[in-house]
């Protein structure tokens, strides 16, 4: 297990990862991880969507048995 430290976050900070963790079946403490490695990823390719940069992160986190096979759209002649 990787080792934890206790940090002080904004009491409506927390309270809205409260309700985001809950949405997406998260820990608060993996829902605020998760928007530091979002905004890390962000901040490093300012060139991306955030909206990609999470949905990218998000699809990286899920087990593999869960994942759907990539069907490339068929090209047109």
């Amino acid at each position: 297990m990787p080792a934890t430290t206790s940090i002080r976050i904004d009491q409506i900070l927390y309270d809205q990862a409260k309700t985001d963790a809950a949405a997406e079946h998260r820990t608060i403490s993996g829902q605020v991880e998760f928007w530091a490695k979002v905004g890390r990823a962000a901040l490093d390719n300012p060139d991306l969507p955030v909206s990609f940069v999470a949905e990218s992160l998000a699809s990286m986190a899920e087990p593999r048995e869960h994942a759907t096979t990539f069907i490339p759209r068929s090209r047109k002649a």
